[in-house]
């Protein structure tokens, strides 16, 4: 059952792996979402910190913040291009949801950087888009 198990987990991580390797941003994105990648980080901590923000939305910012900081992924940071994919994604999926809940404004209000980093984080996140 235990070797059942490992199986199951390790073949759901290579499907993981490849889904990411296919899936991966090329060159400008991958670039830009570099480019933003500080600020991004900052306005996660400064949403954090916001006690105006509903308290789920508060506990899923800390909660990735902190897994952001552990060392472990589920995609090792040292493999090329696809390390980073895993925390973009989560970091994508939280935003999506900051949104939803608190809105654009509130993302917005709390972003450190430039007009344009904060064009481009709302393009590359997906944004933009009207929630389903």
């Amino acid at each position: 059952m235990l070797i059942g198990i490992a199986a199951a987990l390790a073949f759901t991580w290579l499907a993981l792996l490849i889904t990411l390797l296919i899936a991966r941003p090329r060159g400008g994105p991958l670039r830009e979402a570099l480019r933003v990648l500080p600020d991004v980080l900052r306005l996660l901590r400064r949403l954090a910190a916001d006690r105006t923000l509903p308290r789920g939305v508060r506990v899923r910012l800390g909660l990735l913040l902190a897994y952001l900081a552990f060392p472990i992924d589920l995609i090792p940071d040292f493999i090329p291009e696809l390390g980073y994919a895993d925390d973009a994604i989560i970091v994508t999926a939280v935003l999506r949801g900051v949104v939803r809940r608190a809105g654009l404004d509130a993302v917005r209000a709390h972003w450190p950087g430039t007009d344009d980093g904060f064009t481009a984080v709302v393009r590359l996140a997906g944004l933009h888009r009207k929630p389903q």
